[in-house]
């Protein structure tokens, strides 16, 4: 392949997925990272990419964020599902947090007839959701509002968390790596992000699949924090999402997929019927102790998710906890 062709793949591919790993562009047009970091590097000299350590980007795409409004009819039916499935995580009694993000605000309306929930929350449109559900408690942090997300930021909102314990924290973010963990383009909000992290026994990342493998700029939750991520299954032809998915359950992430089998409810939040959740049999993971306290059972795979088929990815176990 000239090296004309190498970089216009290069760039196709950049511009599909938002970010890719040198590893990955050497991978598909068949040649060395060495070459390839040559290539990525003089298609940074003209503008069509950046760089990034051990990969490349989007022009701007670690600060580039966009608003409520795009982000609203981003994957919808992903985000949907996802909160589907991280809803049936949450009991009667319960107290936790939410972060701010689209995703999690659908999670907020299929939490509303939880009796007995607490949640503690930075967010205006997580509020909204929860403002008439009567057996639910909202706790508001202080702050200053970002109106791109419909947020409480700052100093305010940082203090305002400090000294609450919760069972366990439900944040979104810009992206998401074995590497880096889970990451975002704003400062403010990152560092809130992490405030919440930080009261809670548990960190459940809700990520679709589209963001998987894209690295921002401020890193929100290290990989070795996050006990679980909920998520949607990867299309078979998204290569990198499956490559990241089974590096994070190497480093002992839950890995929840979402799909046809996953819990069901009205978009309104009313509850529809309850199936078991879909856990990805994923080598290498660490397994949590059941709710009663009792064992967890071990999933085995004896190939690799990259490797397996839509048939094979669907056949999981049930954990759902008692």
């Amino acid at each position: 392949m000239f090296a004309a062709e190498r970089r216009q793949l290069i760039l196709e591919m950049v511009r599909a997925n938002g970010a890719v790993s040198l590893r990955e562009l050497a991978r598909v047009v068949q040649t060395s990272e060495v070459t390839v970091r040559r290539d990525v590097r003089a298609l940074e000299a003209e503008g069509l990419l950046d760089r990034r350590h051990g990969g490349a980007v989007l022009p701007g795409g670690l600060t580039r964020e966009s608003g409520f409004p795009q982000k609203s009819h981003l994957s919808t039916a992903e985000k949907t599902a996802i909160a589907d499935l991280a809803a049936g995580l949450v009991g009667e009694g319960e107290a936790i947090v939410v972060g701010a993000g689209t995703t999690t605000q659908e999670l907020a309306r299929r939490l509303a007839r939880i009796p007995g929930l607490t949640v503690v929350t930075n967010s205006l449109l997580v509020a909204q959701a929860l403002a008439h559900a009567n057996r639910v408690e909202v706790v508001m942090t202080g702050g200053t509002l970002r109106g791109t997300n419909y947020a409480l930021v700052g100093s305010g909102a940082e203090q305002s968390l400090q000294g609450l314990r919760v069972s366990r924290a439900f944040i979104s973010g810009s992206g998401l790596t074995a590497e880096r963990g889970l990451s975002t383009s704003n400062m403010l909000s990152a560092s809130v992000d992490r405030a919440l992290v930080q009261a809670a026994s548990e960190v459940v990342v809700l990520a679709d699949h589209t963001k998987l493998g894209s690295d921002t700029m401020f890193q929100t939750v290290p990989t070795e924090l996050i006990t679980r991520l909920v998520t949607d299954e990867p299309p078979l032809h998204d290569e990198r999402a499956a490559a990241e998915l089974q590096a994070l359950a190497d480093q002992g992430v839950e890995i929840a997929v979402a799909g046809p089998d996953a819990d069901a409810s009205g978009g309104d939040g009313s509850p529809g019927e309850r199936r078991p959740r879909r856990e990805m049999p994923l080598p290498g993971q660490r397994r949590t102790a059941a709710r009663n306290g009792g064992p967890v059972p071990q999933l085995r795979s004896a190939t690799p998710l990259s490797d397996q088929s839509s048939g094979e990815r669907a056949r999981v176990a049930d954990l759902r906890r008692r």
